[in-house]
């Protein structure tokens, strides 16, 4: 008897609901290709389904004109028209939201699929691209529009560093729980410091050449990362004689990263 119940005890616990899996889809708008780069490393890492976000009349890329458009469309309070996404949501328990960064924020594609779908109860990761930074504001930015979902952190690059985004992905997709694997764990920045010699010239060096930073680095705080070094630094904007009528923007905080053997190089600003 005991036997018998042993083993009707087993076969029930065998027999149980086994849970699923999170149903995953990446969901991206791309301009140039980078944020599409993004989204297939994701989505290849998660083994996820992936539709683009499409705009009825497309951005033709120019830089100048995207600028033009999206100012004309803000002071009149318009998004762009974009086609119907296939997906059904309803069938996805997270969602990856991809955009570039435009005026700080999701791109305007982006915003127009916001207004239409329905994404409460869902988990919502944004990952971005961008000039010099945004995944912050951004994110905030999202987590104001979709108060009933849970937006998780995300993750962002600079389009000059898009050979850095594969290891990057995934050690965010690791640390997040999202794939198993061994991933680094930073530790906090300590307290910042006032800058030195040194320390200032690496800066500079970080960020000349990228025309929408004209600063002097004022504080600093540094750790290990792997080969390498990290600098979080504190400036604020400096004059522009090109630009005099240009009021400085204030004060900023500039991550830089020093690889072993390699140049200063700034992965993303906070404004």
């Amino acid at each position: 008897m005991l036997m018998v119940l042993a083993a009707t005890m087993l076969t029930a616990v065998s027999c149980g609901p086994k849970k699923e899996a999170p149903k995953v889809l990446v969901l991206y708008y791309s301009q140039t290709s980078n944020t599409k780069a993004v989204a297939e490393e994701i989505a290849t890492r998660l083994g996820a389904d992936m539709e683009e976000i499409v705009p009825v009349m497309p951005y033709d890329g120019d830089f100048q004109a995207t600028i033009e458009r999206c100012m004309q469309d803000r002071e009149q309070g318009v998004l762009p028209e974009i086609q119907p996404i296939a997906a059904d949501l309803a069938q996805y328990d997270i969602v990856f939201v991809g955009y570039p960064v435009w005026f700080g924020t999701y791109a305007p594609p982006v915003a127009a699929l916001l207004d239409q779908v329905d994404l409460s109860g869902k988990k919502v990761v944004p990952f971005c691209t961008f000039g010099s930074g945004g995944l912050e504001s951004s994110a905030k930015d999202l987590a104001e529009k979709l108060p009933n979902a849970e937006v998780l952190p995300g993750y962002g690059v600079r389009a000059a560093r898009m050979e850095a985004m594969p290891k990057e992905v995934d050690q965010w997709l690791k640390a997040g729980g999202f794939i198993e694997g061994e991933y680094t764990q930073l530790e906090d920045f300590p307290e910042p410091q006032a800058v030195n010699e040194e320390e200032s010239a690496l800066f500079d060096a970080a960020v000349d050449g990228y025309p929408m930073i004209h600063a002097k680095a004022t504080m600093v705080a540094t750790r290990a990362i792997p080969e390498g070094k990290e600098y979080l630094f504190t400036a604020v904007d400096l004059p522009r004689e090109d630009k005099p009528d240009m009021p400085p923007a204030g004060e900023m905080k500039v991550y830089v990263t020093v690889a072993d053997g390699e140049a200063p190089v700034f992965t993303r600003v906070i404004r």
